[in-house]
């Protein structure tokens, strides 16, 4: 009889990567990332797009990520809910991440309740099955009961798992600090202040008495709502390496096949959580900043069931001002005031010119606020794109990374449900829960006005034609109607000769010092010798840089 071999377990999950050094963890992250782009420009340079070689990079992505551990998993997760900007091969393949992390040994999550509970196993609970029922990238759960009778999941995390978030805090602190001395245009994006709120939340992860306080909260923000449903802590079984909490089964969120086959209407599904998303973050200031599916069920009964209550982020009081008012803006689709918002938030940064972004802002709100994102129609607007790119006034405060991910991927997750769906019509119940709240003291001030100025809005909006002169009078005011005195398109490919120039300057300062230094070590002057190869390397290096930004333009008037 053939025995087959267990599976190895992940790169950094093995023993001998207890000591896991700095350097030997920079090498495999960076070594991966140069083996894929190698990858894809061999495919690419080959002509190899078919759906078969498309899905073999994929698995190979997927391996890799679970090969460097949880934060890349995460990423993994974050990006398999985005098929309107992945092939299928790689949302499929990704997707795997999401609930199929390779889980570690039943001894191992005993041994560690028993250490953190101060007991056995059997004297904790009355049953406890060794086959985790999901293993995710921090950690696994375990079904199991309490002597009370009461069935529970027990959430244990990886063995190891804090050492290696403390090394990875290290690695990319240094990543960070190279990309903010050698790379000037990545500088306006605080990439320090995004790196550690990213690790704050984290380490706030690795804590399951966080996480169960985090759950309480929540619970209790949706106290009324019978929809929502929030699996109940039990504090004497939990500690900061073990969660144990009531079982509640349901249906994956993005499961559509299964919903449908139960009856359950996708539509409502999407308009709930979306108007859950809207109270999280426009009421109480408190919401999940990874809403992926293995974090969302749905009852039978077509609630809404929430199970992961690590990573929540709070909004500050006047953030949350400003996205209540871009939020209402937006169902207007008021451009000035979208703009005005996203600019006092920080997301656009103010520049001499700001008609391209007003045009951008103006042609994205027309077609995309009642209809799904088509990434070709962005075409119609490539002109205005490349100019507002060229002025660069868009930036990534911090905070507004977690809130902008949380949206994206539940829009990812509406998508996947219902590639339809209408967002405007999946925010009318919130708008109106709002109107007719019998208790506005507990409704912000802000949104409460804004609710109200919606409605008139609606109510008086103008006929089709009144409409139609408003916006040609306001294309004559943004100077859509001038006739342009230059070329767009000259200006790229004048760009594109200046780098080319510079490219070849810095080859032959390469080259002139490379063979300078061959000359002079052959005439056995071995000081100036290591002098003019250093100028060598030095010019190389910049030679390089001037390539990738020559590579990086060439791509972007491509595509624009």
């Amino acid at each position: 009889m053939a025995l087959t071999a267990a599976p190895k377990p992940p790169r950094w999950q093995r023993a001998r990567y207890s000591k896991y050094a700095p350097l030997q963890r920079q090498s495999d992250v960076f070594g991966m990332a140069a083996q894929f782009l190698l990858y894809l420009s061999w495919d690419k340079l080959m002509g190899h797009n078919s759906a078969q070689q498309r899905n073999r990079r994929a698995q190979w992505l997927v391996r890799r990520l679970l090969d460097l551990g949880p934060a890349f998993i995460k990423i993994g997760q974050a990006l398999s809910t985005r098929a309107d900007l992945l092939p299928l091969e790689y949302v499929q393949a990704l997707g795997e991440l999401q609930d199929r992390v390779p889980g570690f040994s039943a001894d191992e999550a005993i041994a560690l309740i028993e250490t953190e509970l101060g007991n056995s196993i059997h004297a904790l609970y009355r049953d406890f099955d060794r086959y985790p029922l999901a293993s995710a990238s921090l950690g696994q759960v375990h079904k199991a009961r309490l002597h009370t009778g009461e069935d529970v999941v027990v959430k244990v995390q990886r063995p190891g798992l804090e050492k290696l978030i403390n090394l990875d805090f290290e690695v990319l602190h240094g990543l960070v600090r190279w990309c903010n001395r050698w790379l000037s245009g990545v500088r306006k994006y605080n990439l320090e202040s995004i790196y550690q709120e990213f690790f704050e939340l984290l380490y706030q992860e690795i804590d399951y008495i966080n996480e169960g306080k985090n759950a309480d909260r929540f619970s209790q923000n949706f106290i009324g709502h019978s929809r929502i449903i929030v699996p109940k802590i039990h504090w004497r079984y939990t500690t900061k390496k073990i969660l144990t909490m009531e079982y509640l089964p349901g249906i994956k969120i993005d499961d559509r096949q299964t919903l449908e086959a139960c009856g359950i209407n996708t539509a409502e599904i999407i308009q709930l959580g979306i108007c859950c998303y809207l109270k999280q973050l426009l009421q109480d200031g408190f919401f999940q900043s990874d809403p992926h599916p293995g974090n969302m069920a749905v009852t039978h009964d077509g609630s809404l069931i929430f199970y992961d209550f690590g990573t929540m982020a709070e909004v500050k009081p006047v953030a949350k001002d400003q996205m209540i008012k871009t939020f209402f803006a937006v169902l207007k689709k008021d451009t000035d005031e979208v703009v005005n918002t996203l600019t006092y938030m920080g997301l656009i940064e103010p520049v001499a010119d700001m008609r391209p972004v007003r045009r951008l802002v103006a042609f994205i709100l027309e077609k995309f606020t009642e209809k799904p994102i088509d990434l070709k129609t962005f075409e119609q607007m490539g002109s205005e794109i490349y100019l507002m790119f060229e002025q660069q006034p868009f930036r990534l405060p911090a905070q507004m990374t977690f809130i902008l991910k949380s949206l994206t991927t539940l829009d990812g997750i509406a998508r996947s449900l219902d590639p339809e769906y209408n967002l405007l019509a999946a925010t009318e119940p919130f708008v109106k829960s709002l109107t007719v709240s019998q208790r506005p003291r507990q409704i912000v001030g802000e949104l409460a006005r804004q609710a109200r100025d919606f409605i008139k809005y609606r109510l008086q909006q103008p006929s089709a034609t009144e409409t139609l002169i408003q916006r040609l009078e306001a294309r004559i005011e943004q100077g859509d109607l001038q006739v342009r005195v230059h070329s767009v398109e000259s200006d790229r490919t004048l760009k594109r000769i200046h780098l080319a120039i510079k490219s070849l300057i810095y080859a032959s300062l390469t080259g002139f010092s490379l063979l300078s230094g061959t000359v002079l070590i052959l005439g056995t002057h071995s000081a100036w010798a290591s002098a003019a190869f250093t100028f060598s390397a030095i010019w190389f290096v910049i030679l390089l840089r001037s390539l990738i930004s020559l590579a990086i333009r060439e791509n972007l008037d491509k595509r624009l």
